[in-house]
């Protein structure tokens, strides 16, 4: 088959690897007719190389149809369109049973001390084959999957995978209160989501932060009021004089480790780059440093005794934090991977045809697989208004 291959630092290919097969009594194989190109893959694609090996495929927001189905999977059959979240977790175990999905145990990769197995992702979550590909196999198939009907759109449904959500959760670990306001860092595919989502909960103001024209642009469409960085030296004291000097009762951090700024951090991570494999291995799970200007500017941000909600990804283990500060302020700071089982509940009822979201016409670009580098470059470069990439194997 087909499929995306990371081959070093910015340099994915589309490459004939093996087909996938049932290799355990809870696999399940499916052919994909839809996968999303995330942020997060770009991490793969600049900042978290030392933590990928060449061989690997990427992706990891899969839709598709069965095709196979191990001896105890049940509730699925062959010809059954699904889509599968990007996180594997089991459904029975302790932490699957509190929501935590991304905490699975019986799928965490305890030899690196991390939580649940992710498809497509780095070593440090088990460097499971991902999804940007024509087949997938899907271990805890009995679980993940989640059937979707025909007769719909590919988009109605995908982004059940992470954008939905991955944006749901971070707006509700914002908790934003009744009449409150929330601040979105970063109108990306999770921001701009976030965003949508927190005006269809009933948050009064919702703000949206970038700095590309098209994003800020599509958020504003929606009702969002929207600052451009480009214009504000200092984009916390203007939202902050927008809140009555106070500040927001919420800021979600939809960026992480690709904020631009910090460039001494910036340096750290090109230089990992260029070190030996093990050591840069060592290096990045170890002590890596993170490029944190979001962060920083949305603890400078929010109110005294807010929420910070982080759903961008970091990869650093030895970020300085500023911690006078969020003890002075009182600020509640939650993070994590989104447990995309525990919300599915919620989103599947927004998914009709009122398409209140605006799911049908989220993406910006569908490319064939083929075209994957060239997909990886433009949304990297934010070129051509993209937003939400979608390859069709």
């Amino acid at each position: 088959m087909k499929a995306a291959v990371w081959h070093g630092k910015r340099d994915v290919r589309v490459d004939e690897v093996p087909d996938p097969v049932v290799q355990e009594p809870t696999d399940a194989v499916i052919r994909v007719t839809s996968t999303g190109l995330c942020g997060s893959d770009l991490h793969l694609y600049e900042v978290l190389g030392p933590l990928m090996t060449p061989g690997d495929i990427l992706g990891h927001e899969p839709m598709g149809v069965v095709e196979e189905v191990g001896s105890a999977v049940t509730g699925l059959t062959p010809g059954d369109r699904v889509v599968v979240p990007f996180q594997i977790a089991c459904g029975s175990c302790f932490m699957c049973d509190r929501g935590l999905q991304t905490q699975c145990e019986t799928t965490q990769v305890r030899d690196e001390g991390m939580g649940a197995r992710l498809f497509g992702y780095t070593k440090l979550y088990g460097a499971v084959p991902g999804a940007q590909a024509e087949y997938l196999r899907v271990p805890q198939a009995h679980y993940g999957p989640v059937q979707v009907p025909d007769g719909v759109s590919d988009d109605r449904y995908l982004f059940l995978s992470d954008v939905l959500p991955t944006a749901w959760q971070a707006v509700a670990y914002a908790d934003v209160p009744e009449g409150g306001t929330l601040a979105v860092l970063g109108l990306g595919p999770i921001g701009d989501m976030a965003c949508r989502i927190a005006l269809h909960r009933g948050v009064e103001t919702v703000i949206g932060v970038d700095l590309e024209p098209a994003r800020l642009a599509r958020a504003q469409e929606r009702g969002v009021e929207v600052y451009d960085l480009r214009l504000h030296d200092d984009v916390a004291a203007a939202v902050r004089e927008r809140t009555g000097g106070r500040g927001p009762d919420a800021v979600i951090d939809a960026v992480g480790a690709e904020a631009h700024g910090s460039p001494s951090a910036k340096v750290l991570q090109a230089m990992s780059n260029m070190l030996p494999g093990r050591v840069a291995e060592r290096m990045m799970a170890k002590a890596g440093v993170d490029r944190l200007a979001a962060l920083y500017t949305a603890i400078d941000m929010v109110r005294r005794g807010g929420t910070v909600s982080v759903s961008g990804v970091y990869g650093g283990a030895a970020d300085p934090m500023p911690m006078l500060t969020m003890f002075d302020k009182q600020i509640q700071l939650r993070m994590g991977q989104a447990n995309v089982k525990h919300w599915v509940p919620d989103i599947l009822p927004l998914l009709d045809d009122r398409d209140v979201l605006g799911v049908d016409t989220f993406a910006t670009h569908h490319m064939p697989l083929e075209r994957t580098p060239e997909a990886y470059e433009m949304f990297q470069q934010k070129t051509d208004g993209a937003v939400k990439v979608v390859l069709k194997p």
